[in-house]
């Protein structure tokens, strides 16, 4: 039985006065199968699935669906003992929470899971990350001021459960003026670190850096220049 055989459909409306838009989008195929799917208009649903020469080297066989406020993938790769990668999105503007998963069925073992929230405010912005498959977990907080010109203050808290360690920085941002940012954090280790970024022009940027151990005072600071231009 022929399935898949309609390769391109394609829709766009755009009326940016009236508030409309759209999308639809298809694309069918049948040998080695390539499926693309698209329905917009705030709506979002996106759903890949992609096989290309099962071939020992094999590829990849992946599949996204997005929703306004939803976001789900996975990945399975196509060889004999596949590792299968597994993600997902899900909040509002406000808040959102995700986790992600890698598999190795010919283990049977998670190589990797993660998960965390985040919160958000017009001034500030908190997250909850429970990492390293569940060995480490990292609290952050970055409140937006006035008072530093446009600035900002963070604070992070990480705790690593296998050493029982943990880890304070405190940290802030201050612009200078609309083309001048300067940056500086430490951490209850004693070390310390602190940039300049400059904007020489629009999209192009010069950054001097610098990081030192301020109970090693012995040890030579670290010092970095980095120039990034765009046309």
């Amino acid at each position: 039985m022929q399935f898949l055989h309609l390769q391109a459909l394609v829709s766009n409306i755009v009326n940016k006065g009236g508030l409309s838009s759209g999308d639809v989008a298809a694309q069918y195929k049948h040998q080695n199968a390539v499926v693309d799917f698209k329905l917009d208009t705030e709506s979002n649903i996106l759903t890949t699935l992609t096989i290309t020469d099962l071939h020992p080297s094999a590829k990849t066989l992946e599949v996204q669906n997005f929703h306004e406020h939803a976001t789900v993938a996975t990945a399975v790769g196509l060889k004999k003992s596949p590792a299968v990668d597994f993600s997902a999105t899900i909040g509002t503007p406000g808040i959102a929470f995700g986790a992600e998963a890698s598999y190795v069925t010919s283990s049977g073992e998670f190589t990797k899971y993660n998960a965390g929230v985040n919160m958000t405010k017009p001034d500030s912005n908190a997250s909850v990350v429970l990492a390293d498959k569940g060995d480490s977990l990292k609290v952050s907080y970055l409140h937006h001021l006035n008072q530093l010109n446009g600035g900002a203050v963070v604070g992070e808290i990480a705790r690593k459960f296998s050493t029982n360690e943990n880890t304070l920085t405190v940290g802030c941002s201050y612009l200078v003026d609309p083309h001048t940012l300067v940056k500086a954090k430490l951490n209850n280790h004693g070390n310390l670190g602190a940039l300049v970024q400059h904007e020489l022009r629009p999209k192009s940027f010069l950054t001097i850096s610098g990081a030192f151990d301020t109970k090693a005072l012995e040890k030579t600071p670290k010092f970095g220049l980095a120039l990034s231009l765009k046309p």
